[in-house]
């Protein structure tokens, strides 16, 4: 076990460097963060902060040196970077559980061969592979890059051999997953520790709403039936099992009219469906992060209260900064910001979270604070 007084490192200086940086310093742990962005949220509140490229050597050589443990905030640091600084710290999550999330191909192949359910799709390495990929998906479709693609991005919904070439010629020609789409009734996620004894806990699952291809909000307890969240749970586990996993994951899955869960993507981190657990539950996902790190078992991730989390992106921001006041005036609102210095659209600058006994109740809330928000930056 790695004790409070160890530095431990966190590649990649965003909103989740950040809140894993607070969790860790309030746990006794002093932190490294590698991060070229010279603004780095988590870069700003951590006692040492490298601004260089995710593979300059100098800096991985400092990370190497400094630290106990090393962890990651988004899945897209180059796995390379992973493996070098595994040869003389703990690396968690392993680079291979890594690998397995950066490529949308390498994904749905392990979703397939390990007996995941998962949308119908096809890989698409170049045009001439969209005949056959349409013929098997059927159409409308959506395609969508197999690496890089976040938050929406990197994604087409086509209904149409030619809106598919288009689509595919846009995207630069570069390999993409082409997806049956699907007329779900929720989109759920999961978000789980997996401790380096294999013990897993996992948080009750969120029902996640999206705008733009942004998630929106999310509501906890998600109002699924029971079996259903008993089988999100069992499936988002088996996942991590299977992985190996060691550290925090999000498994996000979509929820058919019928009750059948399939399985979309999963998130090697911290995940922002996640959020609530800073407010509502006994351990947050970002603790969860730093004792799994540092070989610590998972805590409770029992919830201490309904609740809804509700994403402030930077499209609230007009003349001047929103008014605050609309959120910290309600005595079960909790506001967090991020520290970044510009708001632009689509960028996620903060969020809240609503508790009340009722969800039903928190939600209303929750979008009344909103539209006053909203309101003021109109």
């Amino acid at each position: 076990m790695i004790l409070p007084g160890a530095t431990l490192g966190m590649l990649g200086g965003g909103q989740l460097g950040r809140m894993f940086t607070v969790a860790a310093r309030t746990m006794g742990y002093r932190v490294v963060v590698l991060d070229p962005d010279p603004v780095s949220p988590a870069g700003k509140i951590a006692d040492r902060h490298l601004q260089a490229d995710f593979l300059d050597p100098a800096a991985l050589d400092e990370m190497s040196r400094t630290c106990a443990a090393i962890t990651t905030e988004f899945e897209n640091v180059p796995a390379q970077t992973l493996d070098i600084l595994a040869r003389s710290c703990f690396v968690r999550p392993p680079a291979d559980a890594v690998r397995v999330t950066q490529d949308r191909i390498n994904e749905k192949s392990f979703f397939t061969g390990n007996g995941f359910p998962t949308n119908r799709h096809a890989v698409i390495c170049e045009a001439d592979d969209l005949k056959e990929g349409l013929k098997a998906v059927g159409m409308p479709a959506v395609l969508k890059r197999s690496r890089l693609g976040y938050d929406g991005k990197g994604q087409w919904r086509v209904g149409s051999p030619d809106e598919a070439a288009d689509a595919f010629q846009a995207m630069g020609g570069v390999p993409c997953v082409l997806e049956e789409f699907l007329e779900y009734r929720a989109e759920v996620s999961v978000v789980l520790a997996r401790g380096v004894s294999g013990e897993v806990r996992a948080y009750p699952p969120g029902e996640n709403r999206h705008v733009n291809g942004i998630l929106d909000s999310t509501i906890v307890p998600a109002r699924i039936p029971s079996g259903v969240s008993h089988e999100a749970v069992r499936l988002a586990s088996s996942v991590a099992e299977r992985m190996g996993y060691q550290g925090v994951m999000a498994v996000e899955f979509f929820l058919m009219p019928d009750d059948r869960l399939l399985i979309n993507e999963i998130a090697p981190r911290p995940h922002n469906s996640g959020h609530y657990t800073l407010d509502a539950c006994a351990t947050s996902q970002f603790e969860q992060q730093v004792r799994t790190l540092c070989g610590l078992p998972p805590g409770d991730t029992s919830l201490l209260s309904p609740v809804v989390m509700k994403n402030i992106l930077g499209d609230m921001w007009g003349p001047s900064a929103p008014r605050w006041e609309e959120v910290l005036q309600h005595a079960q609102a909790k506001l967090h910001l991020y520290g970044k210095a510009e708001p632009r659209k689509g960028r996620k600058m903060g969020h809240y979270s609503v508790l009340d006994r009722n969800v039903e109740n928190a939600l209303r809330m929750s979008q009344a604070i909103f539209e006053r928000l909203r309101a003021d930056a109109e």
